[in-house]
């Protein structure tokens, strides 16, 4: 446990300081502001290499985190009509990958708001979801006894190459858990920005009250829920385990209350995550036909993107080797192009403090990139086998 918030306590604090180097990048050149990841990236890189460092982790990230959300508010929209029917329902449930298609069609609605600025409410409303399911399911797992067998112990795998591959994408997961750093230029380009009042100064201010709360959700839910389940946790996560080991000590309309704030969370965060890829796909049909989009071709692209997500999430149920990859192959978005855009843009003194700092951080994050998406292919493969591909539980 101790390595466990290590692990996640350094991850917060690195990417808290690449979130402030994005911030200041944003007017790092007077005059222009970089409205997008992509633009900041060939700023710094150049038009080719910073579209190809930037644009495909951006793609994969955008993606993979809506098929996480897929897997995740499919499963709770599941895992909540079995609460709110009850053990004695008579009914036909549907299957797993018709909770993924309700779930899906659900996204599908909420994704016709144009931009960031419009889905402002949505982001709200996803923000006192996940404080408040967040706070529910640690404190509802801390306050009742913990399970019989309860082990603490480190799991034996079948080799060490098996512990360092499943300690790799753990690692990956904790990284997955800190994405959206594509989506910080975008938020910082709706406010209004001068020379006498940059845009840096609110919008840090604001990340910093909405980081504050990300780490009282973050910490008290992976403490509290692995002292109070420790290895027991089930591959579908703290939410399974709440359900799965006090379905009978916990009233139904608590237990409901917590499922239905997930699935709100999943549908709110989902639009969050897949504007980049939303504003990719329009943008590119701009520039290629100097016409704005219209509204049925704009339609259709959200529509494609979220089929995909879910077609996805039926091939590769099995979340936790998901999020341990994906955290690998985009580990560089949020912990390392940051700190290299700043050496680039910035040009800190040769051999100063941040020089030495940013080219560590850049260096160091790459070859965590590396290692953690060896873990993840590891685990999707191992996981693969017994799971079985195409058959969500």
């Amino acid at each position: 446990m101790t390595w466990g918030i290590i692990s996640l306590l350094a991850a917060y604090i690195w990417q808290l300081y690449t979130l402030w180097l994005l911030i200041r990048l944003h007017e790092s050149v007077p005059g222009k502001r970089y409205s997008r990841y992509v633009e900041l990236s060939k700023a710094a890189f150049g038009e080719k290499l910073g579209a190809w460092l930037s644009i495909f982790p951006t793609l994969y990230l955008s993606a993979g985190t809506a098929t996480a959300l897929t897997i995740v508010g499919g499963g709770a929209m599941k895992l909540f009509f079995q609460i709110v029917c009850g053990s004695t329902c008579q009914s036909n449930p549907l299957t797993t990958i018709e909770w993924y298609l309700v779930f899906t069609c659900l996204a599908l609605v909420l994704s016709q708001l144009p931009n960031l600025n419009s889905i402002a409410w949505l982001s709200l409303i996803g923000a006192i979801t996940a404080v408040t399911y967040t706070t529910l399911i640690w404190g509802l797992s801390v306050s009742k006894s913990r399970p019989m067998g309860v082990s603490y112990d480190p799991l034996k795998l079948k080799s060490d190459a098996a512990t360092v591959f499943a300690t790799l994408n753990a690692l990956g997961a904790i990284t997955f858990a800190f994405r959206g750093h594509n989506l910080v230029l975008e938020i910082q380009a709706t406010m209004p920005s001068s020379l006498k009042h940059p845009a840096h100064v609110p919008m840090w201010r604001g990340a910093k009250a909405a980081y504050v709360l990300i780490a009282l959700c973050l910490f008290p839910l992976a403490i509290g829920g692995y002292w109070a389940y420790g290895n027991l946790i089930p591959q579908g996560g703290i939410l399974n385990a709440l359900y799965g080991f006090h379905n009978h000590d916990i009233s139904r309309g608590l237990l409901g209350l917590t499922v239905l704030l997930v699935v709100i969370n999943c549908l709110s965060s989902f639009q969050i995550y897949s504007m980049p890829m939303f504003d990719l796909a329009e943008s590119g049909y701009i520039n290629s036909t100097n016409k704005p989009c219209p509204q049925w071709l704009r339609s259709g692209f959200r529509i494609v993107f979220a089929f995909i997500a879910f077609f996805v999430g039926i091939a590769l149920p099995f979340l936790t080797s998901l999020a341990g990859l994906l955290g690998g192959i985009t580990l560089p978005v949020t912990f390392v192009y940051p700190c290299f855009m700043w050496l680039m843009l910035k040009k800190p003194e040769k051999y100063s403090a941040s020089w030495y700092l940013n080219w560590g951080l850049g260096i160091f994050g790459s070859i965590l990139s590396v290692a953690f998406s060896v873990g993840g292919i590891w685990s999707i493969v191992d996981n693969g086998l017994k799971l079985k591909f195409f058959k969500p539980s």
